[in-house]
């Protein structure tokens, strides 16, 4: 069958419209769904909460449950029997606890930009969020073994760094701010 070359725009409009018709990653009979329920599989606001505070077998609690459930979770409790079995004290205990339930990476952008960091929000009065260079393990490490939350507190020799230097990798000042993979 041929068709006139004025019939030729409205086939092809035709098949367009049939062929995104069909392009759907809905598989409902009666159309798209509005609602869309997602499984949370992991949940890492900020670095080593779970992997350094909480025993394993609380590892699944704080995966599958919101921020919003940290404190009944009891949380901040299990952040201070960890501070406590390697005697940080009660500042370091307690602030970390403060800082880290519920589990959320806060942004204040109402706050000065250049203040950004990992936990400025809470030690600097900063913008908080991450930047790119925060070597995030070492300064959570640093904050629970070392003496950055409590002058007087004992540095654990060796629990302080991860041993991974920053220099690895470079940043750009523009998007995507990586630099291309090795």
């Amino acid at each position: 069958m041929r068709l006139l070359p004025s019939a030729r725009p409205l086939a092809a409009g035709l098949a367009l419209v049939l062929s995104l018709a069909a392009c759907s990653d809905d598989d409902s009979p009666t159309g798209p769904s509005t609602t869309r329920v997602y499984q949370q599989i992991e949940r890492l606001g900020n670095p080593l909460v779970s992997e350094v505070f909480f025993m394993k077998r609380d590892h699944g609690l704080h995966n599958n449950t919101a921020p919003s459930t940290d404190v009944a979770n009891g949380f901040r409790t299990k952040i201070k029997a960890f501070t406590d079995a390697f005697n940080r004290g009660d500042a370091i205990g307690n602030t970390l606890g403060a800082v880290l339930v519920p589990d959320m990476l806060l942004v204040f952008p109402n706050r000065a930009g250049n203040t950004a960091g990992w936990l400025s929000w809470a030690l600097a009065n900063g913008y908080g969020g991450r930047r790119l260079q925060d070597d995030v393990v070492d300064a959570g490490l640093t904050a629970t073994f070392g003496n950055l939350l409590d002058a007087n507190a004992a540095v654990l020799t060796g629990l302080t760094s991860d041993n991974v230097p920053m220099t690895t990798r470079t940043f750009t000042a523009t998007f995507p701010y990586l630099e291309v993979p090795r």
